[in-house]
């Protein structure tokens, strides 16, 4: 019979997602939960920002829009998990945007 000189399928592809946690598994969010795929911190988890800087370094505009940008899709993505419980704007604001680029107050803010 000809079955017998197929080979046996193996198990396919391995998926690319989500990546294995260890020392290789880069600091990017595991999406739609939006935590770190190497430390299961929530993203931006402290490495990620460091990292996040240097990448950025001389365009703090750059990462400001950058971070602007993903905590909307964040947002986005975590009020779809869970619609009645989701995170706070501000806590969101916090985590994504405000630990960036620090802004100068507006002149008429100054004392």
């Amino acid at each position: 019979m000809i079955t017998t000189q197929l080979p046996t399928p193996g198990r396919g592809p391995r998926s690319e997602h989500p990546r294995a946690v260890g020392a290789d598994a880069p600091h990017t969010p595991l999406r739609p939960m939006w935590c770190c795929r190497a430390d299961g911190q929530p993203w931006p988890c402290a490495q990620a920002r460091l990292l996040l800087r240097v990448e950025y370094d001389g365009n703090p505009i750059g990462l400001s829009i950058y971070l602007a940008g993903l905590m909307y899709e964040a947002m986005r993505d975590l009020y779809r998990l869970n619609p009645h419980d989701g995170p706070e704007p501000k806590a969101l604001f916090e985590r994504f945007v405000a630990w960036g680029p620090r802004r100068r107050p507006h002149p008429e803010q100054t004392p």
